[in-house]
């Protein structure tokens, strides 16, 4: 039995928010009232063994996750999120959560096997374009195309998760975590282009604004300008791009750079190959393909080498999601979200799994 002397309130509330839920939907679902869910919250009340079997079972969290230490979660002020403005506070505060629950995740990885060290060049101030430059350079890209941005940021100590929250307001978001580790949580039901662009989008706050604000229309511009230089390098568009005759070549072309036709097209604009009419003409001829909602002629989505092979040798040693769960605290069910896309989990509901290639030569090894 749990004792609640152990009651953390922090973790109510993290729980809470997972959900989406406010205090009045809480307080609704196990009788007690608004008031007395803001003083459990609060810490200046504790909830008896009843109650709070009653809210674990509200909330679907297991009685022991409601004691212990606090919980380390991504807040607002240190949070860049894709598409802050059509997020409601409750979408922001549950997706936070699940960054709570990653946080988790990512400590029992870390506990368990050496992860390559956090190398993010910080290049506050500077254009978004001379930044991309920058990134390229310290991490001996060249002028390459980037075949996985997953493995990649990987593979330069960044920690990246899914996102699979049930709105499409939800895009993406990233943060440091105590300044030193960097996270990027993606949402892996967008098309793959998308959601690499996104993680390129991510990194761009990463590097850019490290140390100041990170919301805001110029912001997301920034990282935005960040994105298309760093997929998409200048030289390379200007070398290749002239190609670019038609909507047919554009969806031809844009798998050397694997990003949408969309954002090609707008770069080929930017760097002045397409004049402004021609690619407002391509715009429309692609709208008119549904190129908005489906990318036409798609790549293969992007996965994680890290997740992939964690779990991988967990089953290896007999130790399935649900145990990991269990040490943790949570349910598998809160594991899947984050993993989502990224590794092989069962989708609730469903019994089935996405099954992924494991591919050799990333750099994780097992901590004796």
């Amino acid at each position: 039995m749990t004792e609640t002397s152990d009651f953390n309130p922090a973790r109510l509330v993290l729980a809470r928010q997972r959900r989406g839920w406010t205090k009045k939907s809480l307080a609704d679902a196990t009788s007690l009232s608004g008031k007395t869910i803001s003083l459990y919250e609060s810490g200046d009340l504790i909830p008896s063994h009843e109650s709070l079997s009653s809210i674990a079972q509200a909330l679907s969290f297991p009685l022991s996750f409601f004691s212990g230490v606090d919980v380390d979660a991504p807040t607002d002020e240190n949070a860049s999120f894709r598409s802050f403005s059509r997020m409601t506070a409750g979408q922001r505060d549950a997706a936070l959560a699940a960054g709570g629950i990653a946080y988790m995740l990512s400590d029992w990885i870390d506990s368990k096997f050496h992860l390559p060290e956090a190398f993010v060049p910080d290049c506050s101030g500077m254009d978004p374009e001379a930044a991309a430059e920058t990134v390229r350079a310290e991490w001996g890209l060249g002028l390459l195309s980037i075949k996985n941005m997953v493995h990649l940021l990987e593979s330069k100590g960044v920690r990246v998760f899914s996102l699979a929250e049930e709105t499409s307001q939800v895009n993406a978001f990233s943060c440091w975590r105590r300044g030193v580790t960097p996270f990027v949580f993606l949402n892996t039901q967008k098309s793959a282009e998308a959601s690499r662009f996104d993680a390129a989008h991510e990194l761009g706050h990463l590097v850019l604004h490290r140390h100041g604000e990170n919301k805001g229309k110029e912001i997301e511009n920034e990282a935005n300008a960040f994105a298309s230089a760093f997929l998409m390098p200048k030289q390379t568009i200007l070398a290749q791009g002239w190609k670019c005759r038609s909507v047919v070549d554009v969806v031809e072309m844009k798998k050397i750079w694997n990003v949408s036709a969309m954002a090609l097209a707008y770069r080929l604009g930017k760097v002045g190959i397409l004049t402004e009419w021609v690619y407002r003409s391509f715009c429309v001829e692609l709208a008119s393909m549904g190129a908005r909602t489906k990318e036409p002629d798609p790549s293969p989505r992007e996965t994680s080498q890290v997740l992939q092979k964690v779990l991988g040798l967990a089953r290896d040693q007999g130790k399935s999601l649900s145990a990991i769960a269990s040490e943790l605290s949570v349910s598998s069910a809160d594991l899947t979200p984050i993993l989502f896309g990224m590794a092989p989990v069962a989708v609730p509901g469903t019994g089935d799994a996405r099954t992924l290639e494991v591919r050799s030569g990333a750099g994780l090894r097992l901590v004796k």
